[in-house]
């Protein structure tokens, strides 16, 4: 979708939208695929904490988020839960991505446990998950939601400098490169959070038609 229709979108929905992240590397990305840097403005910047991730879905996560950001702020909320989805390990890290070697791990202390729980495992084949909504308000009944995957296979060492997260982890067939070493143009025309704004575009020219 061009960046005239996402502006048209935007427009109409008639303020700013408030990013219910405080991570800068996801808030870059929505920047850079939305295009439309003025109408978005992030949670933290606004004095918004992080509140607790209790659901047991990534769309539960993204709604506990994205509302608790509209009560806060009083503005409309975009937010996202997303994860790698492994299938060797029955599904994990999963929702618990972030945390996934302890509450405050960062992103090498969870690619490397990752790599632990692989040892051994013929089956490599993982995808990331992105779920993001929409929220007019804090009681919206009516969320918009879009989902996004990008499949691959999980390496037995990191490669690449570039993205964030799990993304030296993800080998990409197609491309022979893993997540982490595309550039940050190819990355979001590939990856889910891409394809699930990207898809959340089209669903909320249909809520919000001209």
């Amino acid at each position: 979708m061009s960046s005239s229709s996402t502006d048209n979108i935007i427009e109409r929905l008639g303020s700013k939208i408030v990013i219910a992240s405080g991570n800068a590397h996801k808030i870059d990305e929505f920047q850079s695929l939305l295009k439309a840097p003025n109408r978005f403005v992030s949670q933290s910047d606004l004095g918004v904490v992080e509140v607790p991730e209790t659901g047991q879905t990534f769309l539960e996560n993204a709604l506990i988020k994205a509302r608790n950001a509209a009560k806060e702020t009083g503005l409309p909320a975009l937010a996202d839960d997303s994860g790698l989805v492994v299938a060797a390990l029955s599904g994990a890290p999963g929702i618990y991505s972030a945390r996934y070697a302890g509450p405050d791990a960062s992103d090498q202390e969870n690619c490397q446990h990752l790599l632990q729980a692989m040892t051994g495992k013929t089956d490599r084949a993982a995808f990331f998950h992105a779920t993001i909504v929409f929220l007019l308000h804090a009681e919206d009944p009516d969320p918009v939601i879009a989902q996004g995957r990008w499949h691959g296979e999980i390496l037995a060492q990191g490669q690449g400098n570039k993205g964030f997260g799990y993304d030296p982890l993800l080998y990409l067939a197609k491309q022979k490169k893993s997540a982490a070493e595309l550039t940050a143009r190819q990355k979001n025309r590939l990856s889910h959070r891409g394809k699930a704004l990207r898809q959340l575009l089209t669903n909320l020219s249909k809520r919000f038609p001209a």
